[in-house]
């Protein structure tokens, strides 16, 4: 039951005045009023406690809420986002659990609406869903150093305005930024100069993955590059993508989105101050940024150098005793039988091999790998 809605004040002080008049039990004004015994006590004990002023309409919000954030969790929060503008619910919430792990973190849905009610969250699109093709290629590392992917992120102009191209390096399994190093251009001395550092560093993983431009491919045989022929006398075996599917270096591409966000923009000054900033950015992302895609750990967690070193001799090729072994010479040919037969100018001064596998057909190797096929009645790769 309820008061009368034409005016509740009024009605009210009608009922406390017909209960001090003691013409009335309680029931009897009850029902005169129209509303219940319980609402009639109340009154009567709110007017006993507080005289008139407490016939007066309370506010309806709870007294307490035991679900509310503590005002320092909250504001601790609210910092780290501030401080890591990328950084989503889960992976502030698992930054907080490891820094304070004697404290209560709330649900990482709690910290979305935390971040909601400060405006602290870009409302996405839907994502399109990428069927997998028949030439998908998945990236498989069940290891540390199974696969590392390797790119040059699109490349900015710095202050001075130079341009620089960070060139990036991760392992797969444990997503460890191994290198990310601003280089002037994408020119083969100076990224192999870069990765050379890295493989005495950290060892030699067992493949590469990389897109399809210069200087890990070329438009030569096979895309072949001398950066892809050095990794093959390292014994590192060279994964390539197909053209136009950077979804198939996905993890790599993803964090080149954060790096983009956290380090350049704006960019800094020199290329110094700019790779300040990318060697600060490498230690957080390895120690102290959860991933979700490794169980919200930290990569470092996971990452241990490779048991294979960078050795002080690079491998030559070993062939069959029935191959013809000959050496390709600075224009990219090879003499066989009176004949010359172009391969590439980029695999000049290497040892290939010519190995018949029919009458006059003849297969060219360079270590395992075939570089095509040729008939000598015509001397020319195929």
């Amino acid at each position: 039951m309820s008061w009368k809605t034409t005016d509740s004040m009024h009605q009210r002080h009608l009922f406390i005045a017909d209960y001090r008049s003691d013409l009335y039990s309680v029931s009897e004004l009850a029902v005169r009023y129209g509303v219940s015994r319980k609402t009639a006590y109340k009154w009567i004990a709110r007017f006993e406690a507080e005289g008139t002023p407490g016939l007066a309409d309370r506010s309806r919000v709870p007294h307490s809420c035991p679900h509310r954030l503590d005002p320092w969790l909250e504001a601790t929060i609210l910092a780290l986002r501030h401080q890591h503008q990328s950084w989503g619910a889960r992976t502030l919430r698992a930054v907080m659990m490891r820094r304070y792990p004697h404290r209560l973190i709330p649900a990482a849905s709690t910290i979305t609406a935390l971040l909601q009610r400060h405006g602290l969250t870009v409302a996405q699109s839907p994502r399109r869903r990428l069927q997998s093709g028949p030439y998908q290629q998945h990236l498989v590392a069940d290891a540390p150093n199974d696969l590392w992917c390797i790119d040059f992120k699109g490349e900015f102009r710095l202050d001075n305005r130079q341009y620089c191209y960070p060139l990036t390096v991760t392992d797969a399994y444990s997503r460890t930024v191994l290198e990310c190093y601003g280089l002037p251009n994408t020119a083969h001395a100076a990224t192999k100069r870069r990765l050379e550092r890295l493989f005495r560093a950290y060892g030699l993983p067992t493949a590469i993955r990389s897109d399809n431009g210069g200087p890990f491919a070329s438009s030569a045989l096979l895309g072949l590059s001398r950066l892809s022929i050095w990794w093959m006398k390292l014994g590192i075996q060279h994964q390539r993508i197909m053209p136009a599917h950077p979804e198939q270096n996905a993890r790599h591409e993803r964090m080149h989105r954060t790096l983009k966000a956290e380090t350049t923009r704006p960019p800094a000054a020199t290329f110094a101050h700019q790779q300040i900033r990318f060697d600060r950015w490498r230690v957080e992302f390895n120690t102290e940024r959860p991933h979700q895609g490794i169980g919200l750990a930290v990569p470092a967690e996971l990452y241990t150098p490779s048991p294979r070193p960078f050795p002080t001799r690079l491998r030559t090729p070993e062939y069959a005793g029935h191959c013809h072994v000959r050496r390709v010479a600075n224009n990219g040919m090879i003499r066989f039988r009176s004949n010359r037969l172009f391969l590439s100018t980029v695999i000049a001064q290497e040892h290939v091999a010519l190995e018949e596998i029919d009458d006059g057909i003849w297969n060219v190797l360079l270590f395992d790998l075939l570089l095509g096929r040729f008939d000598e009645r015509a001397y020319r790769l195929q």
